[in-house]
């Protein structure tokens, strides 16, 4: 009995490093590939994965590093524990850090690493959200230089706009204590204008159609939002996070007072 366990677990130890091996023996490029290719499937573990196996052959990859960083941040954003959420948040953080060292003007990078610590300051209190409220526009001002028409960008930029221009008069005081200018040139009409830029550029994108149906609403513009949520609910749903948010452009649009055809 004992022979035949050591016998099979012989073959395993063999199995695994072949399969090592001829995951090792696989080019860079065609593990970028696939990388990609799982990566806009949605599949973001196995993504995840397959990018630290590019960088296993070529730690400097640019974009393995600054995919790495949006995995982290999609992955991060579903758990409702905040010790995982900072753990991935983190992570995205150190990646994004790493795609700026190779390329420090590069549109993606540079929204990584605004996306890594606007998520970081959310789920680690007012006193992070406001330290970090100039690093986060400083690298968006960076992606959108370099790429005009990065939706991702202008989406967080929106939302960016929309915080600072409704800070509280606490927050205001706080961000002065802690060193910090109130942000200048914010305004609800930037932060849609913004929005309707990242419509623009990526109309499949439901999230974006909320966060302006939001601003709409809480601006007092009840038409505007429920033209917004009417245009979101006909959009094609790709993942659980777009069924969820459908359904809350569902709820919002009944809260408006309007049924949702």
């Amino acid at each position: 009995m004992f022979k035949n366990i050591r016998i099979i677990l012989l073959g395993i130890c063999v199995w695994l490093a072949f399969a090592s091996q001829t995951q090792a023996s696989v080019p860079a490029d065609e593990l970028l590939k696939e990388a990609n290719r799982l990566f806009t499937e949605y599949k973001d573990g196995d993504a995840l994965k397959k990018f630290e196996l590019v960088l296993k052959q070529d730690p400097h990859n640019y974009e393995a590093l600054y995919k790495l960083s949006l995995l982290d941040i999609r992955i991060g954003a579903r758990f409702a524990d905040e010790t995982q959420k900072i753990q991935f948040f983190s992570s995205a953080q150190s990646y994004a850090q790493k795609a700026l060292a190779v390329n420090p003007f590069g549109a993606d990078a540079n929204y990584a690493m605004a996306a890594a610590l606007n998520n970081l300051s959310i789920v680690s209190g007012v006193k992070s959200q406001l330290a970090n409220m100039k690093k986060v526009r400083e690298h968006l001002d960076k992606a959108l230089a370099a790429n005009p028409a990065h939706a991702d960008a202008w989406q967080l930029l929106g939302r960016w706009h929309y915080k600072a221009a409704n800070l509280t008069f606490l927050e205001c005081t706080a961000s002065k204590l802690l060193g910090g200018a109130i942000p200048v040139g914010a305004s609800n009409y930037n932060a849609i204008e913004s929005l309707q830029k990242s419509i623009q550029y990526n109309p499949e994108n439901i999230s974006s159609y909320f966060d302006l149906a939001i601003i709409y609403r809480d601006i007092h513009k009840p038409e505007k939002s429920i033209e917004v949520l009417q245009k979101a609910i006909q959009l094609h749903l790709v993942t659980s996070d777009d069924l969820e948010l459908s359904r809350r452009c569902k709820a919002l649009l009944q809260d408006l007072g309007h049924s949702a055809v």
